[in-house]
């Protein structure tokens, strides 16, 4: 068997990469009846020179490649047909922007394995970056924040920038004497816990959290979807209802919203949801959220200040909430001024491909070498030599359009 991590081809570009150097060495010694090559790329956050150094090949075409890996979807004109991809293809919720390539999928015969759906017997992902995207978060938010009110500059994260690093550059600054306030309990919502518990910030109960006004540290509190939301008819919460009937909950999150200062969404969100920052709610004056960073970055979603997505290049704008735009970063005082980068791990790009690599090699690249059935991989395959697997059918009708 002959695998390929591919050159990421997708705008804006990402930096990580499926296996860092180490792990293709350690993987090709382990399993030498096998081989994995890298395709040379410009903007991985590891240069061709640190896999050469490894031992590893470094080419330029890999149709002789009998299994391609990247992370983010790769260009229609770049996919090698009847090969097998694993990548973050976002398709598999019907997205729009994408029927294009679900459609190239089936048209070059592909097995396509998406990263997303790589769960195990009880639907938890395996392989997912949402710890760093919760860590990266909070950096671009605080960073944003003293940018806002010219308080401190943090320096932006280059090819190389590592979660030291990260944590050194807000131990160097005087932290602003805000509240914040983390979203969710998961993955993404640790991530900021993490770094807001490692740079020296307050936490604090929900009780202390509402009914303090004022502070003389950075200091924070979290909560999970059920304390955002409650029942129209005044019932208790219950994780299975609200999963299954989330229709009948109504947002509760004026309370926290009038206690905030600074807004770190990490929370999953489905469409059928209740909307927790409407754009009525925007406007209100008891309002107090100034600076929002949107980690999970749903597009007019549960918190509708976030009407598109940013980039890593330039992280930040303002949403007026009285014309309900957006408008130049910090341009006024009355804006709320938002993050909303939807890639977030990429300004850790060495940090998170290794991270990722290590949960790949346990429950990917092991099973894939050893020629074991993986029902973990069964269930991440979406397409099987162009057409949909049993799981997926349910796309039939988006693919045709």
């Amino acid at each position: 068997m002959k695998i390929a991590l591919i050159k990421e081809t997708k705008t804006p570009i990402d930096n990580r990469v499926a296996l860092s150097p180490g792990q293709v060495a350690e993987l090709n010694k382990r399993f030498p009846q096998h081989e994995i090559v890298v395709q040379s790329s410009d903007i991985r956050a590891f240069s061709d020179e640190e896999y050469r150094a490894v031992g590893a090949r470094v080419v330029d075409n890999v149709e002789d490649c009998d299994i391609l890996f990247g992370i983010k979807e790769a260009k229609i004109e770049s996919l090698i047909p009847e090969k097998q991809y694993f990548f973050f293809g976002h398709i598999a919720k019907m997205q729009e922007y994408n029927r294009p390539l679900l459609q190239a999928f089936i048209n070059k015969k592909i097995t396509f394995c998406d990263y997303e759906y790589l769960v195990d017997d009880n639907n938890q992902r395996v392989c997912a970056f949402g710890w760093w995207a919760g860590v990266v978060g909070v950096y671009y938010t605080l960073r944003g924040y003293g940018f806002k009110h010219k308080l401190y500059e943090l320096p932006k994260p280059d090819l190389r920038f590592t979660l030291p690093q990260l944590l050194g550059n807000l131990k160097s600054i005087d932290l602003p004497h805000v509240k914040l306030f983390v979203t969710g309990a998961g993955r993404v919502s640790q991530g900021a816990q993490y770094v807001l518990d490692n740079i020296g910030a307050v936490r604090m109960t929900e009780e202390e959290y509402l009914k303090t006004d004022k502070v003389d540290r950075l200091s924070f509190c979290f909560a999970d979807v059920d304390r955002l939301v409650k029942r129209r008819d005044g019932g208790e919460f219950s994780w299975k209802d609200f999963t299954q009937n989330a229709g009948e909950y109504e947002s509760d999150f004026m309370r926290w919203a009038k206690a905030t200062d600074v807004l770190v969404c990490a929370h999953f969100w489905g469409p059928d949801a209740p909307v927790y920052l409407s754009e009525e709610d925007l406007r209100r004056s008891d309002m107090r959220i100034e600076m929002i960073g949107d980690v999970t970055c749903d597009i007019k979603g549960s918190i509708k200040s976030t009407v598109r997505p940013a980039t890593h290049a330039d992280p930040y704008f303002d949403y007026n909430p009285v014309t309900e735009q957006d408008e130049p970063a910090f341009s006024s005082d009355k804006n709320i001024s938002v993050m909303a980068v939807d890639t977030c791990p990429n300004a850790l790009a060495m940090d998170t491909s290794e991270y990722f690599g290590s949960m790949l090699i346990k429950h990917v690249f092991e099973p894939l070498l050893k020629g074991e059935h993986s029902a973990v991989i069964d269930r991440s395959m979406i397409l099987k030599e162009g057409k949909l697997t049993p799981r997926f059918e349910y796309l039939t009708d988006f693919a045709k359009g």
